[in-house]
């Protein structure tokens, strides 16, 4: 549980109001809140068919990636990064949470039906490297091309063209 709390006390610090941001959390039935962006973390948010990809491909390489968050219908996945990041990212089809927009966290350590955490936060304050972070998701959509590629050479009745 002292994981939890520090990882609670980590994300609340960057709320307006902590002890409201920590109250709404207890009482709230989907157990979310708004977080502003920014402050401690920025988030790069993929699509989720390269997201579990790049998050596979991260996990190789690092014991610990920063937290992961991932939406109803595992739609898209959000890569809790340095603050900053999102006023340089530069990526087709990634967007990026950075000063000056919110996002819906959830509580770490307790099951909500829509957000989730895929990596909850430590408390710690571990966040992803963003050039990390490119460079798998370059090796996970790489990937993703080559099956894409070997799936659609069995499209022609079995017949190469």
């Amino acid at each position: 549980m002292t994981g939890t709390k520090t990882a609670v006390e980590w994300l609340a610090s960057v709320a307006p109001d902590p002890e409201g941001c920590r109250w709404e959390w207890e009482r709230n039935p989907h157990g979310v809140v708004l977080l502003p962006a920014g402050r401690a973390w920025d988030v790069l948010i993929l699509p989720g068919d390269l997201g579990y990809p790049t998050l596979d491909v991260l996990t190789r390489f690092l014991d610990q990636p920063g937290p992961v968050l991932v939406d109803f219908g595992d739609a898209r996945m959000g890569f809790f990064v340095p603050p900053g990041t999102a006023a340089r990212w530069l990526g087709t089809g990634i967007r990026a949470a950075g000063a000056g927009t919110w996002i819906v966290v959830p509580y770490p350590g307790r099951s909500t039906g829509g957000v989730r955490w895929l990596i909850p936060p430590d408390g710690s304050g571990t966040l992803t490297d963003p050039a990390l972070l490119e460079l798998a998701m370059h090796e996970a959509a790489a990937g993703l091309a080559a099956r894409r590629a070997d799936g659609r050479t069995g499209d022609a009745g079995g017949l190469d063209p």
